[in-house]
This record gives C-alpha cells, structure tokens and sequence, in this order.
C-alpha cells in the first residue's frame, strides 16, 4: 500500500512540472511562433516606391489619399499576437507606397524607443532581440527619401509610454530632428505636395491640448474613440488650430461595426486646405485580449473589394504592396 501512495505521488509530481511546461510552451507559440506565420503578399507593385512623383505640386497633402500604416514599428514587438499590426519593416512599407506612419515613441534615458502601449518593439522576432530605437527608423526613412526625393513622409508622432511632459517629449524630439533638420517640415500648417516633396512631416499626437506647444509640426489631436459597446459614432470632428481634423480611430469595435463605422467615416470626410481626414481601418476588436490580425484580415480584404469613394488619409493594419496600391491609385482614378 505504501509503494502505491509512493508510485502516485510521482506520478503526481511528474505532473506539477508538465503543467508549467505546457503554460510556457503554450505562450512562446501564441507570442513568437503564430505571429511569425501571420504574414501579408509581399508581391511587389510597379511605381510604389515613387508614385507620389504623379501628383501636382500645387495640392494640399490634405487631398492626397494617402495610405498609411498603424503602429507601424510592429513587425517585431514583444506580446506579438495582442501587439503586433504590422508584418512588414518600416523599410518595407515606404517601398510599398505607404506615406502616413504611426511612430509610437516612449523615452529610454535621452533616446526614444517604439513602443505599443508598455510593449517594446524589436529588431527581430526573438524573445532575445535587440530594441528598436527612434534611429533605426530614421536612418531607413532618410535612405528613402534620399533615394526618392519625390516622395513626402508624414510622421505621427504619440508619446506611447512614459511620464514625461509634453515640453520634456518635444524637448528629447527636437534633439533628433536638430541632427538633420533639412530633412523634416516643421509647419503648423497644411502644406503642399511640392512643399512636403523629400521631407518627413511632422504630425504632433503627443501634446496636452491644455498645455499648448505650438512649437514643432501640424496638431493633430482627437478624443480617445474607445468603447464597442456603442456603435452609432463614427467620425468626430476637431479643431487643430488652423484646420478641422475629422477622424475615425474607433479601434474596439468588431470588424462589422469596424467596417461600418469606416465607411460612414469616409462619407464625413471632407477634403480643402482647412480639413483633413483620418480613417482608421485597423481595430483590435471588443475582447479584453485583441488579436489585430484576424481582424486585418477580414478589413483588408474589404477595402480591396470596397466600391465606396476613398478619400483623405487612410491607415490600416498589416499594410501590404496591394493595399497600398489600392489607396493611392485613387488619386489618380478620379
């Protein structure tokens, strides 16, 4: 009887660490392995890499349909299957054609990390990968408009994570942008395709609207649009100091109401020097824990079919070639 007891209690110890071992392969497959198999067609488009170069200077970058990506810095980032919403390299998505990217900054001592929320985001997918740093970023968005100087960047830039204030966040950014100012337009007003031509411009997401800093780039601010409970809102309208924002970020609604609130937020849009349009593709979804890429999924595969008129700027989730392709050949369609 007793070596029964003993042959159970093994066996039940044998048992205590195989449940652990199971949690733990069970996170590195969610967090590492799964999110390296969710992919985009990387098949290229001809002109991508330099179709702003078709555009008239004389428009206002506000009537450009402009395809960009969210959270762009995500190709590697820790937490990869709630955090990741992007597939391609920052590098990868100027050659596709996007022109509008989501750079999510928090300060590390006197440098600025990506950021999703508190996750960091990496130079590779593994667990041991290297941060990615605000210089990586601008060393491949510099090499870029280097070699395609026709072509404008927009950078909208959020203080993702961190204490600082806004002065404190502006301060640490201008310290970047003193380092090659000729490559960044810095104006608070909506300029021009010829102004913005091999320039990265600068969108401010990071200020306290009650603590105003006019200092550096175009104000760009709008309310937190959570919540799926609610799905009658869709666009909302701002002031931005010289220009009114109406945007659509409603990133807690399910993909039906996603795609319903993206639409009607199309038809808010309203195009002139004195407007810009966001319309936000990407969502995480109603759950607690979102999975953004069986979400892009689905809304990626509605825009490529969608009939409806696009305009303004448009930025989605997991970005590829054909995506982008379909936003911006809208400017020339008409």
């Amino acid at each position: 009887m007793e070596k029964k007891k003993t042959g159970k209690a093994k066996r039940l110890l044998h048992l205590l660490w195989i449940v652990p071992l199971l949690i733990v392969l069970t996170f590195i497959t969610l967090m590492y392995i799964v999110p390296a198999c969710e992919t985009v067609d990387r098949t290229p488009v001809a002109g991508s890499a330099d179709w702003m170069g078709r555009l008239s200077d004389d428009l206002p970058l506000s009537e450009v349909i402009l395809p960009g990506t969210h959270d762009c810095a995500t190709q590697n980032v820790q937490l990869a299957f709630i955090t990741r919403c992007q597939a391609l390299s920052i590098a990868e998505q100027l050659d596709a054609g996007f022109r509008y990217l989501d750079i999510r900054l928090g300060a590390s001592g006197e440098q600025f990390r990506l950021m999703h929320g508190f996750t960091v985001c990496t130079t590779s997918g593994w667990p041991w990968a290297a941060t990615l740093y605000f210089d990586d970023v601008l060393a491949d968005t510099y090499a870029f408009l280097e070699a395609h100087p026709t072509e404008a960047i927009v950078f909208a830039v959020k203080q993702e994570y961190g204490g600082e204030t806004p002065e404190q966040f502006e301060k640490l950014l201008s310290a970047y942008i003193e380092k090659n100012p000729d490559a960044w337009l810095l104006s608070d007003e909506i300029p021009t395709v010829g102004e913005a031509r091999g320039r990265i411009v600068l969108v401010r997401h990071y200020e306290d609207k009650s603590m105003p800093i006019p200092t550096l780039g175009l104000p760009c601010y709008w309310q937190t649009q959570n919540g799926h409970d609610d799905v009658t809102p869709n666009a909302a309208t701002h002031k931005n100091g010289k220009y009114t924002l109406i945007v659509q970020d409603r990133y807690e609604y399910d993909a039906p109401d996603k795609l319903n609130a993206f639409r009607k937020g199309l038809q808010a849009a309203q195009t002139g020097e004195t407007f810009l349009s966001i319309s936000f593709l990407s969502t995480k979804g109603s759950s607690p824990v979102g999975h953004p890429y069986g979400l892009a999924k689905k809304l990626d595969a509605e825009l490529m079919n969608m009939t409806d008129p696009l305009n303004g700027w448009i930025v989605a989730d997991f970005g590829s070639p054909a995506i982008a392709a379909r936003i911006y050949e809208t400017n020339f369609n008409h």
